[in-house]
């Protein structure tokens, strides 16, 4: 199995080459540093070379210019000796397979999962209820599961708070106290979600895993990416979606255990946005995914400017490790590089926290796991550089891309079948008709009444009724009368002549 080249380093007098082995790739990793230290470079040549080896990755695009891996790299002189210092065989600017995503539809295929698969924990985080409100969505899902409503929208959700309100003497016998404030608090935490964009991330068709683990069919990884510039900008939808994704694949994989290569690796940009105040459980969930989600053959890597941005339990789960500079101007900084620098294995010949503050940019201290699993020491490496463009797409590119896609039929449209609000909604009409009346039509009923109505007044205008006649008789006798106004014309005519 062909290994990822990271970079080439430059602490050791040989200069050898730093690798990751894609057969421990799903011993998750770290990608930290200061900002312009080079870490989206780092993770995109790390996506590049995973995808190379046949892995397929998933990422954001915070600031815009990952999407860059799908077309090719412009050389430069400065890039192409760096190359050739680094020693990277068969380097040629080229792009790689990429899907492009997007929770709101506008960069890319729309992203979407229904309110059921979400669960009422992580809903209730997007949400920022407090414990008596998130009591309350426990209860009105668990109200939809004994009753048989399906939860697909954020419509559903609203017309189950509306019935809980409704019934709430008995819900709250049955179930649990609701009350009409903690629904009240709820409907305009659903409010605020909708106005930052969440109404289209709940619905159909939901987003398939299999399509974030494709490969082409020359054995090349695709690269999924969702655009994240704006949904960055709100940390809670954005991070509680990533975290619902990590949690269905660790629900929905089987166990394989450790393989050549992992079935998918998943970078998490902006990391310290999950642990910012979330809950002891949240945090012990988030540790117990991480530490199980290897032997399901992912691979997860977190990037963030600090190393301490991530828990130590999780922190110490993470195998493969990519430091870049780190500038030591506050006592937050300098507590940084002493955690930086405790976490590596040491060399004998390179001062890890002195040299931290002067990397350069795309310079890294690097660990990785080699033979059996053990941490190599950490040396100061040269990064090696993509193939693809280090830059935005353009509109007609991203455009282009898109057409070619092989699941935009399946997403770029939304479904909107039966569900709880449909049903809640006939069950009031239904019970407010009087008794004998007639019931309420389907939208299809009335529509096809509506046309066989048309059609018999049509008729009746053209042909008549039994009592009158129509435009067709009438213009018929009109005809009639005059041919024979004309036969009887021209032959009183001959008759004179």
């Amino acid at each position: 199995m062909q290994s990822i080249l990271v970079g080439k380093a430059i602490s050791s007098g040989d200069g050898a080459q730093v690798f990751l082995l894609p057969r421990y790739g799903n011993r998750h990793g770290l990608v930290a540093g200061a900002t312009g230290t080079g870490k989206t470079v780092t993770l995109m040549t790390l996506a590049e070379g995973f995808s190379r080896v046949g892995v397929p990755v998933f990422m954001a695009d915070v600031k815009g210019d990952v999407a860059g891996l799908a077309v090719p790299g412009t050389p430069s002189d400065g890039l192409l000796e760096r190359v050739a210092r680094i020693g990277v065989d068969g380097w040629t600017p080229e792009g790689s397979p990429v899907l492009l995503w997007d929770l709101y539809g506008k960069l890319g295929h729309p992203v979407r999962t229904t309110v059921s698969e979400m669960g009422p924990t992580l809903l209730a985080r997007i949400l920022e209820l407090n414990d008596t409100q998130s009591g309350v969505l426990d209860i009105v899902f668990k109200l939809a599961d004994d009753r048989g409503l399906l939860l697909l929208d954020l419509d559903d959700l609203r017309a189950l708070l509306n019935l809980a309100v409704e019934e709430r003497k008995d819900i709250s016998t049955s179930y649990g106290l609701v009350s009409t404030q903690s629904v009240g608090a709820i409907q305009r935490a659903l409010l605020r979600l909708e106005q930052d964009g969440g109404r289209q991330f709940f619905g159909e068709p939901a987003l398939e895993l299999h399509d974030l683990m494709r490969t082409t069919t020359d054995g090349r990884g695709v690269i999924g990416i969702l655009a994240a510039d704006q949904l960055v900008l709100r940390p809670r939808l954005y991070s509680t979606f990533l975290l619902w994704l990590l949690s269905e694949l660790f629900e929905t994989l089987p166990e394989v255990g450790d393989l050549d290569k992992p079935r998918l690796v998943f970078i998490f940009d902006e990391a310290h946005l999950l642990f910012d105040d979330a809950p002891p459980a949240l945090r012990q969930r988030i540790e117990q995914v991480v530490r199980i989600i290897r032997s399901k053959g992912v691979g997860v890597y977190f990037c963030s400017q600090f190393p301490d941005d991530v828990p130590g339990e999780i922190l110490g789960q993470l195998g493969n490790r990519v430091q870049h500079a780190l500038r030591a101007f506050t006592p937050r900084d300098q507590k940084a590089v002493r955690t930086a620098a405790e976490t590596f294995v040491a060399n004998p010949g390179l001062d890890v926290a002195a040299t931290l503050s002067r990397l350069g940019t795309g310079e890294a201290l690097v660990s990785t796991l080699q033979d059996r699993a053990v941490p190599m020491p950490v040396e100061h490496t040269l990064v090696a550089p993509p193939r693809c463009r280090m830059g935005a797409i353009t509109g007609a590119e991203r455009a282009q891309l898109r057409a070619a896609s092989p699941v935009g039929a399946r997403y770029d449209s939304a479904v909107n079948r039966e569900s709880a609000a449909e049903l809640l909604a006939r069950r009031a009409q239904a019970a407010t008709t009087p008794a004998g009346a007639p019931a309420a039509r389907s939208d299809k009923d009335q529509a096809a009444a509506q046309e066989s109505g048309m059609g018999k007044a049509v008729n009746e205008f053209l042909f008549g009724t039994g009592r009158r006649q129509g435009v067709v008789q009438a213009a018929g006798k009109q005809a009639a009368r005059t041919i024979t106004n004309r036969i009887v014309r021209g032959l009183l005519g001959s008759i004179l002549k």
